[in-house]
């Protein structure tokens, strides 16, 4: 036995390169592709002649599905095999992608972004669990900060990527420029990732699955068209979390009194890295994918930016975040991962409060260098937040761990969007109403404004006086968003405590080759 590992060494070094860099093509062509669409909305509304609150769907539909099929990635990859169903899942998504550009109606791209969803679900979860198994412990820290780097480059490139295809060719290209990429990683799974028995089969557990696909649909469903519907004046929103709300209480007590073994496993809720883990990760969805979601708009509505230049602008957060993951990757088998952690929260509260001074006289500095700072901070906290909540877990349970880790994180950012939405609707018409009180010809202060271009004696003058009163509160309420997000971070700090690690203070030597996986990247 000794003989074939040792045989097999020479071809487990070069095999993890290439498993590597194909399930990080698969997850950063997953990544891009979460918000690549949003600055093309406008376009494919005209393209396909479609309301505001049709086109909406372009975006609900690929979430919803997304969420509802994340949670299976655990039993599909114990039944069918790690190889099989990440293989299966990124040619659905490109095939799936193809389509979406292709499509010729509003229902078509619809259902095409459905299967988009249902198909992109695993790849996140299962990228993350393959570079656990093919990595020794102590590499698993610099296997998560190359993980990292695709996860959060996605998101944070896309609109970049998006407003350039879209302004340069059409909004079709931010689908058609998944087909290269999802092909090599296809080609790159299929040769290098070498599946050989699959010994966890447990039976579907079909009450688990509904009641937990049936509450995050409906979780879903109520945040996406809450700000359309006016959250709880509307029957759809109170209908949807009642549905919410009985689905979750069903799981939870189909989950305590589960006989065998269930869908959400109880493992992962008796670890305690794992549960504050998944928490801070839920409240760090919402901070980067918030962040991601009020930035370009503010740029475009409020500063006037191209859109072009507005995707840009977010590109920055970029190299933060690979500047951070280098430096994390050579740490985090040296010092204590909470300090990293604590560090990167401190640094993302401050680079929010710069934010809170954005003005609408300023340039793109202040922009960038929040960005840069922000994109550092996360960059910091999430890699060992990773790797502190799953690298002590089973290994029959780490694909299921894996994708409850990322619908907490998908959760996250869909809370923090629509909370962070209705807040900015609200504030801007609260706002609006009270600098139009102080707008009388009878205020001293106001009557210098209030002639020329903003006269009230003119109809145009009255429209032009409107709109930089709405542009004005529309800052004050992006500002306030700003800080209702810095005071988040702030706030979660003290869950550290929670954490636990048993990592040595002396690194372990590296091997010369993985010894941890031979499922996957080897025949033996």
């Amino acid at each position: 036995m000794r003989g074939s590992d040792a045989a097999a060494t020479p071809a487990a070094t070069p095999n993890r390169a290439a498993i590597t860099v194909s399930i990080m093509l698969a997850t950063i062509m997953q990544g891009v592709d979460n918000t690549i669409a949003n600055v093309a909305l406008p376009h494919i509304q005209g393209s396909l002649s479609a309301s505001q609150d049709q086109v909406a769907w372009v975006l609900t539909s690929y979430i919803v599905t997304a969420a509802i099929t994340m949670p299976l990635t655990g039993w599909l990859a114990g039944r069918f095999g790690i190889k099989y169903v990440f293989l299966f899942s990124v040619l659905g998504f490109t095939a799936a992608s193809a389509l979406c550009g292709a499509a010729t109606s509003l229902t078509q791209l619809v259902i095409y972004r459905v299967l988009q969803g249902i198909c992109g679900a695993a790849l996140v979860p299962l990228s993350q669990s393959v570079l656990f198994q093919i990595n020794p412990p102590e590499r698993h820290g610099q296997a998560m900060a190359v993980w990292g780097i695709g996860v959060m480059l996605g998101p944070i490139t896309g609109p970049a990527l998006g407003g350039w295809l879209t302004d340069e060719y059409s909004w079709r290209w931010v689908f058609y420029i998944n087909l290269p990429v999802g092909i090599i990683a296809s080609l790159g799974i299929l040769i290098f990732i070498n599946e050989t028995r699959r010994a966890h089969r447990e039976p579907f557990d079909f009450i688990g699955f509904v009641t937990l696909s049936v509450a995050v649909g409906a979780l879903q469903l109520l945040l996406d068209r809450g700000e359309l519907k006016d959250w709880f004046h509307s029957t759809e929103i109170w209908a949807e979390a009642i549905v919410c709300g009985i689905g979750f209480y069903l799981l939870t007590v189909h989950t305590a009194t589960a006989t065998g073994s269930s869908f959400l496993s109880r493992e992962l809720l008796k670890n305690g890295n794992f549960v504050t883990g998944s928490v801070l990760m839920f409240l760090i969805g919402g901070i980067l994918t918030g962040s991601l979601a009020l930035l370009p708009t503010m740029l475009q509505s409020v500063l006037n930016f191209p859109v072009v230049t507005s995707g840009l602008l977010t590109a920055p957060r970029g190299f933060g975040t690979m500047l951070a993951m280098f430096i994390v990757g050579r740490l985090i088998n040296r010092v204590d991962v909470r300090l990293l952690i604590i560090t990167g929260l401190i640094l993302t509260a401050f680079s929010l409060w710069q934010m809170t001074g954005f003005s609408l006289g300023m340039d793109e500095r202040p922009v960038l260098l929040s960005g840069v700072l922000q994109g550092f901070g996360l960059g910091c906290t999430f890699v060992p937040l990773n790797t502190l909540a799953l690298s002590a877990l089973p290994r029959n349970i780490m694909t299921q761990g894996t994708a409850i880790r990322s619908l907490m994180r998908n959760l996250g950012g869909s809370v923090g969007i629509a909370v962070l939405e209705a807040l900015l609707s609200e504030n801007t018409q609260v706002v609006h109403s009270r600098l139009v009180e102080q707008l009388r010809p009878d205020n001293p202060l106001a009557q210098p404004y209030l002639a020329g271009r903003y006269s009230l004696s003119a109809p145009s003058g009255i429209a032009a006086l409107n709109a930089e009163v709405t542009r004005q509160a529309s800052m004050v309420a992006y500002i306030d968003d700003y800080k209702l997000m810095m005071l988040v971070v702030l706030f979660s700090i003290p869950l550290l405590l929670l954490l636990r690690t048993n990592r040595k203070p002396a690194a372990a030597p590296l091997p010369a080759a993985p010894t941890a996986a031979p499922a996957l990247g080897s025949d033996d």
